[in-house]
């Protein structure tokens, strides 16, 4: 038992000391995230009046008209869970995820206990017209490790997803709108020779519900990379302060086999043209 003894503590160590994962998070945001000058351009009707009816209801009845434009965000997560395939169970995550508009960039980190001990870290992000997925287990094993062209269109169609939840990007010069009916929007991203798309759906009442597009790649166990049918859904909206704000995501890939719920979590705020000291 005594020879065990130091076996274990080394164990302990290297699951809990600081995450690779976790540093190249912390440096990439103090490299790449745009902080907020405190000069917030207040958004006007006038601003929103070229976009397509449902995406101006939309700013209307979230209440974003006369209010400063969002043009960064720290997106805070309450909860997050993500199933790692369709036959597995859903795991719970911690997220941390920023945002900013200037030039395109998203960055998430996400923190998990595999069998309630085994620590695993994960980085998504976007920037400068690439995409990085990578992702520890215990400190030691790099689960995955993906920098392709693939992955940066992944990533960039995901900041087009999010293009609501911080509304800057609905009038950045790198997203055109088009209509489609009264209660949708069809939305192109063009940033770096990458180009994506999809439709923004609403409801009667001016809220964003789902997007959907076809322009994301699926990791396919056996076929590799796959451009795969792609929505993000929304579940309710919640006040903050005289903003409403969705209050529950859920990414859902379409695949052959049917549908497959992948990532959930329920928003506690977001916080609008922060700064980040370095």
């Amino acid at each position: 038992m005594k020879n065990l003894i130091p076996i274990i503590l080394l164990s302990v160590v290297i699951l809990t000391s600081c995450s690779p994962v976790k540093r190249t998070f912390e440096n990439d945001l103090l490299a790449h995230f745009q902080s907020s000058d405190g000069s917030e351009k207040v958004l006007t009707k006038d601003d929103i009046s070229h976009l397509p009816q449902p995406v101006q209801r939309y700013f209307e009845h979230c209440g974003y008209i006369g209010k400063p434009l969002p043009m960064n965000a720290e997106v805070v997560w309450a909860d997050s869970h993500i199933k790692m395939a369709p036959d597995k169970k859903w795991m719970k995550l911690k997220t941390t995820q920023f945002n900013c508009v200037e030039v395109p960039f998203r960055i998430a980190y996400m923190k998990a206990r595999m069998f309630g001990i085994i620590p695993f870290d994960g980085r998504d992000i976007y920037f400068g017209g690439h995409g990085h997925m990578y992702g520890k287990v215990a400190n030691l094993i790099t689960v995955f490790d993906e920098k392709d062209q693939e992955i940066a269109q992944s990533a960039l169609i995901i900041i087009l997803a999010e293009a609501l939840l911080v509304p800057g990007y609905a009038l950045a010069d790198y997203i055109s709108w088009e209509p489609v009916d009264e209660n949708s929007a069809k939305a192109r991203l063009v940033h770096t020779g990458i180009d994506v798309s999809g439709i923004f759906f609403f409801n009667e009442q001016g809220e964003m519900t789902r997007f959907e597009t076809g322009d994301r790649y699926y990791m396919h166990p056996e076929k590799g990379n796959v451009l795969t049918a792609f929505s993000a859904e929304v579940g309710d909206y919640k006040k903050q302060g005289d903003l409403k704000i969705p209050g529950s995501l859920l990414a859902v890939w379409h695949l052959d086999s049917g549908r497959y719920e992948y990532w959930k979590g329920n928003i506690s705020e977001i916080k609008y043209n922060i700064s980040i000291a370095p």
